[in-house]
């Protein structure tokens, strides 16, 4: 099908429609298949470089893009440009945010830079496609305009999102979210940054300035799922999740849902524990004493994923059993692999990339034309540093047991990235390593969203940060008043669903990585439930983290009392504790303090005044009972 032909089955803008008229070439691609003849600017290619000339005369090359024996491997040359800057959102338009607007940062208007960009798209060979947003059409179509030359980026986003072949698609397509790549204006307006502009006008329209996936391809989709969620009559949640079905080995069934920033173990969640080559599982190494702790399972529990990273709590979902439901709202995984550092680390995924049954994208691993793309090969940003983002997007029908249609969830938690805590050096590393949470407590951890400790996701700044509501707020283009509360209301709709806080990379001065939520999963779905009776557990020293519990049993193996309540490692204290204690609760008020606006919810708002106020584990049930199971 041409463009013209195009132009005649799409319901498309005046703008639109010229800028495809005018443009020197454009490759309408219906299959993944014609992306993939593009990602490395044309199918007989074996090396590309992704090259842009500037008006002052510059050449700059921002990607090598090699074809490799299974997929496409790509590599950024600015070392930069190899994770999410979270400061990359600027909103165009005059609806209500609370984002930065265009106009304030660059003091004028996003009109004369939207019509620069169409020109210089109209002026450039295009690869477009057609896409519907979530599953079963629920965030309504899009329209996706790249230059040609960038196919890999257009790959990326076709895996992630999806293709539409509109010839057949049997209805009128109306784009409501069209994305606009336009790479050169990183440097001619925006000194090298990773800018993503939206413009919420007829249609909601995501202005790409950059070449990495993560702020426009996934996270700006993200942006108008939640925009359309906040703006629905029944108002819903994308929810930044990864869940899954656990079958434990007596053929019991577990849904779980895993909450958290950037880094937050999401894609770890639906991954098996990573063995020691004997098969024990190493819970932790202690940071002083050097010791370490080994754990023996002979069989965990099976594994049937569901998502990665953005769950669609659409009310069309929702049973009114007392639980939340979701579906994957991505086609594609878009999976960070820099804890595999070498063969053997996870062989599921490792065999899952090296054979895959069609191409797959990879970004930050050292690939060779014609070669194989090799997950725990990553590039380095300089010599002896590793980039900490390497990724691969793995569309979602390759991955194995992988769940369709919808989930029921029965326990949701939420992951945050811990330092080390000892006494010499006291941090918020405080967590134990698992924690239950009242539905109250759990909402405001997720108004807090702790970015966590050394993220290997996003370009980070030093010290303790916030991703806020949900954990999505950096993606939403609205009110966080407005996200808050409808986050109130899913907790308050599901008071089956049982909340737990589990940490990752360290437990006080253990050295754990991700254990401690494989181990929690295993844990909770053998259990059958996240209830548990009033003597086996406490409320945690610090009022934050819920209940701690008095003890856990895994498969015959008692763990360790100081795994479970932190401020009983020797090498910890109560002293360090509490002042780990002190360090969370000051974060939490300065984040808790931002939601305090006209608009809020007033259960919303007693469930803040009551941390302001010092409160306790038993204040924070009175605010939503949780219902029997």
């Amino acid at each position: 099908m041409n463009i013209q032909q195009f132009s005649k089955i799409a319901q498309l803008s005046d703008d639109l429609k010229a800028l495809l008229t005018k443009a020197p070439s454009v490759a309408l691609a219906t299959r993944i298949e014609e992306l993939e003849d593009l990602a490395c600017g044309g199918k007989d290619n074996s090396f590309w470089t992704v090259s842009y000339k500037l008006p002052d005369g510059r050449v700059i090359d921002e990607v090598e893009v090699v074809k490799v024996k299974n997929g496409i491997s790509a590599n950024y040359i600015d070392p930069y440009m190899r994770r999410r800057d979270p400061d990359c959102m600027l909103i165009a338009d005059e609806n209500a945010t609370d984002k930065t607007r265009f106009k304030d940062r660059y003091h004028t208007p996003f009109t004369e830079l939207r019509k620069e960009t169409l020109q210089w798209l109209s002026e450039t060979d295009l690869a477009i496609f057609a896409f519907e947003m979530g599953q079963k059409g629920l965030g309504g179509d899009a329209l996706a305009i790249c230059p040609a030359n960038a196919g890999f980026f257009a790959l990326g986003l076709g895996l992630l999102q999806g293709i539409v072949d509109v010839e057949n698609l049997g209805r009128a397509f109306k784009p409501t979210t069209i994305i606009y790549v336009a790479p050169p204006f990183r440097h001619t307006h925006f000194e090298g940054k990773q800018i993503v502009v939206h413009n919420r006008c007829e249609a909601h329209e995501i202005f790409s300035y950059n070449l990495y996936p993560g702020p426009s391809a996934k996270k700006g989709v993200y942006g108008a799922l939640i925009e359309l969620g906040e703006q629905s009559k029944s108002g819903w949640v994308t929810a930044h999740c990864s869940a899954v079905e656990v079958i434990t080995p007596y053929d019991n069934m577990v849904g779980f849902m895993h909450e958290g920033a950037s880094g937050g173990g999401k894609s770890e969640m639906l991954q098996q524990p990573h063995r020691e080559p004997d098969g024990r599982l190493l819970m932790g190494h202690n940071l002083v004493t050097k010791d370490n702790r080994y754990l023996e399972i002979p069989r965990t529990c099976e594994l049937h994923p569901v998502c990665d990273d953005m769950g669609l709590c659409h009310p069309d979902l929702q049973d009114g059993n007392g639980k939340l439901s979701l579906v994957d709202a991505e086609n594609a995984w878009f999976v960070r692999v820099d804890h595999i550092r070498k063969y053997g680390t996870d062989p599921e995924l490792e065999q899952l990339t090296l054979d895959p049954s069609h191409p797959q994208l990879f970004l930050n691993i050292d690939a060779v034309a014609g070669s194989t793309a090799l997950i725990w090969d990553h590039i380095e940003d300089e010599p002896g540093q590793p980039c900490p983002n390497p990724r691969v997007v793995i569309p979602r029908d390759m991955v194995p047991n992988a769940t369709q249609g919808k989930t029921v969830i029965d326990i949701r938690s939420f992951g945050v990235r811990t330092p080390p805590c000892t006494a010499e050096e006291p941090t918020y590393g405080i967590l134990g390593l698992l924690h239950i949470l009242p539905p109250a407590l759990a909402w405001l951890w997720r108004m807090v969203a702790p970015r966590g400790y050394a993220n290997p996701s996003i370009v980070d700044k030093a010290g303790m940060s916030s991703e806020g509501v949900g954990s999505y707020w950096p993606f939403s283009t609205g009110k966080r008043v407005a996200q808050a509360n409808l986050l109130l209301r899913q907790f308050q709709e599901a008071p089956r669903t049982r909340y737990v806080l589990t940490p990752n990379q360290h437990v006080g001065a253990w050295k754990t990585g991700f254990m401690p939520q494989w181990l929690v999963r295993d844990y909770l779905a053998r259990r059958g439930h996240a209830r548990f009776r009033p003597d086996q557990i406490t409320p945690s020293r610090c009022s934050l983290l819920g209940y701690s519990l008095q003890n856990m049993r895994i498969e015959g193996t008692t763990i360790p009392q100081w795994f479970l309540q932190v401020d009983k490692q020797p090498e910890v204290g109560v002293a360090a504790y509490e002042e780990g204690a002190r360090i969370l609760t000051e974060f939490f008020h300065q984040q808790l303090n931002k939601y305090l606006e006209p608009g809020l919810d007033e259960t919303g708002r007693k469930i803040i005044d009551c941390c302001l106020s010092g409160g306790t584990v038993e204040d924070y049930k009175t605010f939503m009972p949780e219902a029997d199971l």
